[in-house]
């Protein structure tokens, strides 16, 4: 798959192809669709795919102290777009020349004259341009007069409801993974470099592997039941998840893994979590002491765990 950051990089080759517009978050069973379909179309059509995706978000640049926790990073996304199928990536950067864009002046910077598009794949109910004046009728009137079709993606539902980023943060806020699996397709995971800590579990006698989030929010916190998989290698583990509250902490979420049974380095390595099942929610412990019995006890339940549902490679 292909990576175009920024209008400025798009070339005469990158003309002509059909496309989708989105944040894709998650990239959920809904946009599965989405690219399902834009997978099919470009095929019909003999053009190349491409996803349109804005970086920040757009609700990360007007109210970010109020955007709500990504599902994926821009790596993850990417990764996830590609093993949809998706042959080509436009990413726009979303600051306030982009933000000021009129409608039919996106239309023609970006569908027009920066991809050439022939069939445009979008929600019945996205918006976009200056003041969100842009809507699905609008598209409609500028396909036909610049000789592109436009079609709405159908909706996908779970259990009777819509699925949606939102939905799938509600079900992890509410520590259903069942129903969030359900949405996304997969289980939830988050995945970064593990990096060095304080070494504190390690003094209290469970060694962590501490993952890299750089996440301005993370939709989940406590302790959880994970998986995990490190360059293919699969194992099961516990994990605290929070700004953990019984030692110094610098008031950012942390992620933190005790891999049952492993040995070997883990530092500089790609890791990746996947949450089956809440134990507890992120408590503030007296002392070391009853923190480590704390921590023993949620191993001792994962231990538990596994024994009597062996992890699925």
């Amino acid at each position: 798959m292909q990576l175009v950051r920024g209008l400025h990089n798009l070339r005469p080759q990158h003309l002509g192809c059909v496309a989708t517009i989105g944040n894709f978050d998650g990239v959920h069973r809904g946009h599965q669709a989405i690219l399902a379909r834009l997978r099919a179309r470009a095929v019909a059509l003999g053009l190349p795919s491409c996803v349109v995706i804005f970086e920040p978000q757009p609700r990360e640049f007007f109210t970010p102290e109020l955007a709500p926790a990504r599902l994926t990073r821009l790596r993850d996304k990417l990764t996830l777009l590609a093993e949809a199928g998706v042959d080509r990536v436009l990413c726009l950067a979303f600051n306030r020349r982009l933000r000021e864009l009129s409608a039919a002046e996106f239309v023609r910077a970006v569908l027009v004259d920066g991809l050439g598009v022939r069939h445009l794949e979008v929600g019945d109910d996205f918006r976009f341009g200056c003041d969100r004046a842009g809507d699905f009728d609008f598209l409609l009137q500028a396909g036909a007069s610049n000789g592109f079709s436009v079609e709405a993606a159908s909706t996908v539902e779970v259990q009777g409801q819509r699925v949606s980023s939102t939905r799938v943060r509600e079900a992890l806020a509410a520590a259903d993974f069942a129903l969030a699996e359900d949405l996304l397709g997969r289980p939830f995971q988050l995945a970064g470099r593990v990096v060095h800590g304080q070494a504190l579990g390690r003094q209290l006698g469970t060694p962590t592997a501490n993952v890299q989030l750089k996440r301005r929010r993370v939709p989940l916190t406590g302790v959880y039941l994970v998986s995990t998989e490190v360059d293919g290698q699969h194992c099961p583990g516990v994990a605290n998840i929070g700004v953990r509250p019984s030692v110094a902490s610098d008031g950012n979420a942390h992620l933190e893994v005790h891999l049952l049974d492993f040995s070997g380095d883990l530092y500089d390595r790609r890791l990746t979590v996947a949450f089956h099942r809440k134990l507890r929610d992120e408590q503030r412990f007296a002392s070391l002491e009853a923190l480590k019995a704390a921590i023993a006890a949620d191993v001792a339940v994962a231990r538990a765990h596994w024994l009597g549902q062996p992890l699925k490679k």
